[in-house]
């Protein structure tokens, strides 16, 4: 069994009810993005389901120099403050080096470690050391077991506040495949594994100048998740994704998104009863 991670009144791990990790890609600007929080906030108060906002304020690990990386950490962090406030959800995003930890550990809730960079000690020891929950997305080179390692880079600074995130390993080029194994393989360190929906589905670099995807699969692969006994789902959605501005392939349409949450509910209640 995981250990229990808290975050104002979202309880993660320990046979609780599956959270929701949900939000853009990556923050497009005020308005859009306060509206999705919006559409989120109000569909998980309905059914019951803890929420955390997600949205990257840069996105640092683009396929091309010319996509859009995001409006930056000190605007990215207001907007995201303001969501924080208004809609009384955690917050997490992504952090890419030590220089913006400081800052960006005044806001978000939960640091995140992108999966490119799970390896790197510096980045993990630094976000450890704000005391902030820091969410380690296990790479698509890294078999989970070797995921102790990463664990025990951030536990070196005192922090026991970890989660692990499944996102698929590599499978040739521009294609990932996701192995549920990996679920309570990860848990056996005793912190709160989160199946990546979105980006299990991702084909890295597969459209030549950027990612692709088959995002008609998040929902089974938010089913399989749960039934693996995963402690929340990640998933990346938007109002209308074929105009989003990163990672549209791998977003779930709002519109869908109740029907299958109750979904995972019920698969939710049936694991853990």
């Amino acid at each position: 069994m995981t250990k229990q991670i808290q975050i104002h009144n979202v309880k993660i791990g320990r046979r609780n009810p599956f959270v929701l990790i949900a939000g853009p890609c990556v923050i497009e600007g005020r308005q859009i993005t306060m509206k999705i929080a919006g559409r989120l906030k109000k569909i998980t108060s309905k059914l019951g389901i803890p929420l955390v906002f997600k949205a990257s304020y840069d996105k640092a690990n683009r396929t091309s120099i010319n996509s859009h990386r995001g409006p930056g950490i000190s605007e990215g962090l207001d907007i995201l403050a303001e969501i924080k406030a208004k809609y009384d959800v955690p917050i997490v995003s992504d952090v890419h080096n030590i220089g913006e930890i400081d800052q960006a550990a005044k806001v978000l809730d939960i640091l995140q470690i992108p999966a490119f960079l799970c390896r790197q000690t510096d980045l993990l020891v630094c976000a450890g050391s704000t005391g902030r929950v820091v969410n380690i997305k296990k790479g698509q080179f890294v078999a989970p077991e070797n995921m102790n390692q990463a664990v025990s880079k951030v536990e070196s600074t005192g922090n026991k506040k970890i989660m692990l995130t499944e996102r698929g390993v590599s499978f040739g080029y521009n294609a990932l495949v996701t192995d549920f194994r990996s679920i309570p393989i990860m848990q056996e360190f005793g912190y709160p594994v989160i199946l990546d929906a979105s980006h299990s589905v991702q084909q890295p670099g597969g459209l030549g100048n950027a990612s692709g995807g088959r995002s008609e699969f998040i929902p089974m692969f938010a089913r399989c998740g749960v039934a693996a006994g995963c402690d929340g789902i990640f998933m990346e959605v938007h109002s209308d994704p074929s105009q989003a501005l990163s990672d549209g392939p791998n977003m779930l349409p709002l519109n869908k998104l109740e029907k299958l949450l109750v979904q995972l509910k019920a698969l939710d209640q049936i694991v853990k009863k």
